[in-house]
Order: structure tokens, then sequence, then C-alpha cells
């Protein structure tokens, strides 16, 4: 969604538009600061909290981020409005670059991994070449770098259309089985207009090659909403993938949230979207403190081995059980779609609280879903009166391991938030999720009305203290061993997990095509394994092939010469 024109923008617009002020460097800096503040007398913290930026002359919010599932301990993240964000060492210490394109960076930045270690950053452009603001948003743009800790990336785009549409609001998926890019957005007619004739719907996109060019993008809303950027348009389109290529997405209309589906890679789609749950009061709603708040719904699916596969999730807020009690969501489908469960409550407060802008991830190796969002459960009405600040408001992480069944909540946050509603708060956070590491994200405000303090913060989420069990690897670096090597007829193999878990191991030439799938997700008791491979009778030729084995996203591997 398209930032609000405030003081805190108006700063950065004029550093940005400006031809007469130099681009700045994309020199890299060290952000490895632990700032703690005033905790408003909450609970005690978790988890340890370092802020991603701490620049206020950047104002930075509406920050995204993702996990590079190759090697979880690089992560990439960005916000408001061309922020990068890179971390080598687990989210402990950040790099801060700017992000620059021939289309222009403004704001809704998107992150995406790809399973090869390539990072995806999604945004609206800002065309240089058009003067009247929201007519410089036309077309949504994907640059690509092939490692985060590398200030080289490319530029592509897709939705370009004539003026005087607007594209905004992108979000996207990677579908890990073939590197597939999926993109969709709100395309507007005419950007707050409120005439009939103009109306919003949802355009999809993909990529097949990394991001490099883009199909033309179609319709996938059988019903418009409106262009005035309120509960009557279509918004909050958020594609996921399932574990066979499956593409779903969901977004908000006029009081409802509703579901696509397409089953060959999006070529073709539903005949008419399916209503999944009614949204009391819309996805609009007001918030104390906030600039504008929405409860836009964010989708994910289960690509795990667990129990819950192929599950779909949506998570929303809505204001149903009243303006002064706005509420955290989810309903799941266990059918592709078809059918979804009453809405069910993710916080787990009691009393009237204001829980709002919440987002989503499911970790597609253990299927957990967690669930981030602002909470003002730990104060009243008193406790921020007594203070010469905003609106007082914590971050919790909300989780399930049981398939959005139960929730546990944690508060994560050690910095009490005190947002103004005369300063842009951003629209919405995110957290990333991938072998049991975590990394949620969120825009920190500390504002009196007169000056305005804003940061982007992260927590270094210990699975353990939430309960999650420790994942299936080798017992040691060493513990995968094959031979004799070279092989003639036959070799062996052996491994040791550390603990139970489904194991593949895949025979592969050296280009990394596919020769064998020796073992196929077979579950594999704890400790020592040894298994005989008749090269003979599988018929693999003399040569020199790599032999991998895979428990989740862990990967070993090592060569195999046959005579």
């Amino acid at each position: 969604m398209l930032p609000t024109l405030s003081y805190c923008h108006s700063k950065k617009l004029t550093l940005i538009s400006n031809p007469g002020i130099p681009m700045r460097s994309v020199t890299k800096y060290l952000l490895c600061v632990l700032l703690i503040w005033s905790t408003g007398g909450a609970k005690a913290q978790l988890f340890r909290n370092v802020a991603i930026d701490a620049d206020t002359l950047d104002f930075p919010n509406e920050p995204c981020i993702a996990i590079n599932p190759a090697n979880p301990r690089e992560m990439m993240a960005g916000s408001n409005l061309n922020n990068v964000y890179f971390s080598i060492d687990g989210g402990l210490s950040w790099y801060k670059y700017y992000l620059y394109s021939p289309y222009g960076v403004y704001g809704d930045p998107v992150l995406l991994a790809g399973k090869d270690g390539a990072f995806y950053y999604i945004h609206n452009c800002r065309n240089p070449h058009i003067s009247s603001w929201y007519r410089w948003f036309d077309r949504e743009v994907c640059q690509r770098t092939d490692s985060a800790s590398s200030a080289l990336w490319t530029s592509s785009y897709t939705g370009w259309y004539e003026q005087p549409t607007m594209e905004d609001k992108p979000w996207g998926a990677v579908d890990y089985n073939n590197n597939t890019l999926y993109l969709t957005w709100t395309r507007f007619d005419r950007y707050m207009s409120s005439a009939v004739s103009d109306s919003s719907r949802i355009l999809f996109s993909k990529s097949t090659d990394r991001g490099d060019t883009w199909s033309d993008p179609v319709c996938i809303s059988k019903t418009t909403g409106d262009c005035t950027d309120e509960d009557g348009t279509d918004e909050g389109a958020v594609p996921c993938v399932g574990p066979n290529s499956e593409l779903y997405v969901a977004w908000a209309g006029l009081d409802r949230i509703v579901f696509n589906a397409s089953l060959d890679g999006g070529n073709t789609w539903l005949d008419s979207e399916r209503v999944v749950t009614d949204v009391p009061g819309g996805w609009d709603y007001a918030i104390p403190g906030i600039n504008r708040c929405n409860g836009l719904p964010f989708t994910a699916c289960d690509n795990s081995n667990g129990p819950h596969r192929g599950n779909i999730y949506i998570n929303w807020t809505d204001q149903r059980n009243g303006i002064a009690n706005t509420d955290v969501w989810m309903v799941r489908s266990a059918d592709s779609g078809k059918t979804w469960t009453t809405p069910m409550l993710v916080n787990n407060d009691s009393g009237i609280h204001q829980q709002f802008m919440s987002s989503m991830s499911v970790d597609p190796v253990t299927g957990y879903i967690y669930v981030l969002f602002y909470d003002r459960r730990n104060y009243t009405d008193t406790t921020v009166a007594s203070v010469n600040y905003g609106h007082a408001t914590d971050v919790y992480l909300a989780v399930s391991q049981d398939g959005a069944q139960s929730f546990k909540n944690y508060k994560i946050n050690d910095s009490t938030l005190y947002p103004n509603a005369g300063f842009f708060f951003g629209d919405y956070t995110y957290v990333a999720a991938c072998n049991n590491v975590v990394r949620p994200i969120w825009g920190y405000m500390r504002s009196n009305g007169q000056t305005c303090d804003q940061r982007v913060y992260t927590a270094l989420v210990d699975s353990s203290i939430l309960g999650v069990p420790v994942l299936t690897t080798l017992s040691s670096a060493n513990d995968f061993r094959v031979w004799p090597n070279p092989a003639k007829s036959r070799a062996m193999v052996s491994f040791n997990l550390s603990t139970p878990g489904s194991v593949t191991l895949d025979l592969t030439d050296l280009s990394g095509r596919l020769v064998n799938r020796v073992i196929s997700m077979e579950s594999v008791a704890a400790g020592a394994t040894t298994r005989t491979i008749n090269l003979s009778e599988l018929g693999i030729a003399p040569g020199t092939y790599i032999i991998t084995l895979s428990t989740g996203f862990f990967h070993k591997s090592t060569k195999l010469v046959v005579e």
C-alpha cells in the first residue's frame, strides 16, 4: 500500500527526489546495537532484540525479512522506502545499504529467498519520467541478488500499463520445486477515485527465469472492488505455494476474504473466487495512535513432511468483537481451499484489548505456524495517559505446532512502542521461519506528537523456549560416508542421525540432474544406518556423481566415482 505523505516521509521524499542531491553511497555499515529503552512495566523479556536499523533520518517502517533456506544464518530484510539490510550471522549483526533501480524504488518492500540462495526484493516503482504523485506507480519491480552480502542487483518489472492506472501492494512467493516466482498485486483504475466506473482488481504474473522476465499480467479476481483504498477495495493478495506446486491466493474485499487457486502454475484459475469468511467492520479500521491500520490477510501453506502437510492457512485481524477489541484470527483448509474452518482466535488474552496488523509464516521444514502482531494487552488507558507519548504497544509472536488448532503467545519486544497518529507507522510487519530459525521483524515508533523516532527491530528467537523440538541432522559433520570410492558394482552408504527423521538419498550427475533417487522420504531411526547401493542393478554408468543426503532442508553431499 502507498506510504502516507506525512512529516516522517517528507524528509525522505525530498532526499531521494531532489536531482541536486547526489545519490547516496551503497557503502555498507554495521548495525549490531542492542537498544534497551523503557518497558512500560511489561513482563520480563524472553528474546534478545537487535536493532536492524536505528537511522532516525530514514524513518524506516513497513519491514519485511527473508531467510536463505540453504543457509539459515544468512538473512535479508528491507523497509520503506529503499532500505536493504543483510546478516550472515543469524541476525545478530546487520549491514545496510540502499536499493536503486532504473524504474525507481518507492516502498512496499517484499523480501523472498530462493532455494538456490538468491534473494528477491519486490517493491513499488517511482517512475522518474512522471511528475504526478500516484501516477508514479505504473509497474511492480523485482530485483535479485545472488548473494546476501552483494550489493549487485538485477532489475525487472511486471504490470506496466498505460496511465492513469496504478499498481500497488505487491506480494510474492517462490516455488521451491522449480524455482518459479509468483507475484500478485492490486491495480487501481484511478487511485482514490470514488467513481462507480473506476475499479480495483487483483493481478498475477510469474517468472520462470529467476525474475529476469515476467509473464503478461492476468486478472484473477472475478469480482472487482472500488478505488478508494478502503474497505471496498480488493487488496492484500498474498500468494503461496503448496507441496505439489499448487498456487493459492487470498485477499480482502468488501467485508470479506476471498480465495482463488491454480493447479497449473497460474495458467488457469477457478471460475469464481470462493468466499472464505466475513470480515465484520471491514479490513480498514481505526486504532488509536496509528496513522492508518488494516487487517489484510496473509496466506501460507504447510510444505513440510509433517502431519499437516498441504494445509492452507489465512490470517487477518478485524473488529468483530468491537472497535476497542481488535483481534487476530486464523482459518485453515485441508482440502485445497474447498472448505474452511470457522475463524479461530490467535491472541489468548482476556478482556478488551487491541491486537492488530498481523502477519504469518509457516516453517517449510516443521510445519509450525508463526503469527506476529502488535498488542496492547499489558496496558490500560490510565497507563497510556501517564506518559507524555503515544499509545503504549508491545509486539507478540503466536506459535502453533498442531496445525492452527491452538496457539501459544509470547511477548518478544523489550522496548515499548509509543506510536502517534501524526506520523506514518507503516502498514505491515513480517515473520520468516525456516528450519527452526524464526526471525520476526517490526517497526518501532516513539513519538510525543512533536518528534518521531522510528527504527526496525528483530528478535533472536530461541526455538527451544517455544517448546519446538530439535530438527534432524547428522550427529556430527563427518557422519556421512560412501565406500568403496571409486566403486564398481556396489557402494555402501552410512549416516548417523541426531534424531529420527525423514531421509532422502539422491544420486545426481555433476550438472545437478537427478540420476536415481535411492531413498525417498523414508522414516529412519536416530543413530547409525548403513545402506547398499546396487549400482549395476540401477544401471549406473561409469563416471563421477554427487550423492546427497537430505533431511528436511539439511543437505550433505559427497562425490562418488563409478568405474
